[in-house]
């Protein structure tokens, strides 16, 4: 079977369209913002995750910043993962000697003498719900 002139335009014509949009599709998949763009120097020090893959998917982060820029530590939070019907919480430190090195699924979840040197708590809940609170153990 052979395409004649104009069935081959055609083909050319569609083709071009379906390449340019999975060009434009990657592109934008590799330009979405992330947490290397916002302004504060984050470096997450410590992570928990249950093993739990049938329920409810438990996961803590400590986080040390070198600033309290509120707002850029929200959306730290925001883009943190979060599965639907789990639960994520990240705990920010300002003093990087005092950021707990390890943590765990349940309250308290570091070391209770740490607590005072936590300035912030993200928390997205089962159903989606965020909650940010400054100062959260004081």
């Amino acid at each position: 079977m052979r395409l004649n002139m104009q069935g081959k335009k055609l083909f050319y014509f569609i083709g071009g369209i379906v390449v340019v949009i999975v060009l434009w599709i990657m592109a934008d998949t590799m330009m979405q913002p992330g947490v290397g763009d916002l302004k504060g120097d984050f470096q997450e020090v410590s992570f928990y995750r249950n093993e739990n893959n049938t329920g409810p998917v438990i996961r803590v982060y400590a986080v040390y910043t070198s600033d309290s820029l509120w707002a850029e530590m929200r959306q730290y939070g925001d883009y943190m993962p979060h599965t639907k019907y789990g639960n994520t919480k990240v705990f920010f430190f300002r003093d990087k000697a005092n950021v707990p090195q390890s943590l765990k699924g349940n309250e308290p979840y570091f070391n209770e003498a740490l607590q005072n040197y936590c300035i912030a708590k993200y928390e997205k809940s089962a159903m989606g719900d965020v909650k940010f609170t400054k100062n959260p153990f004081r």
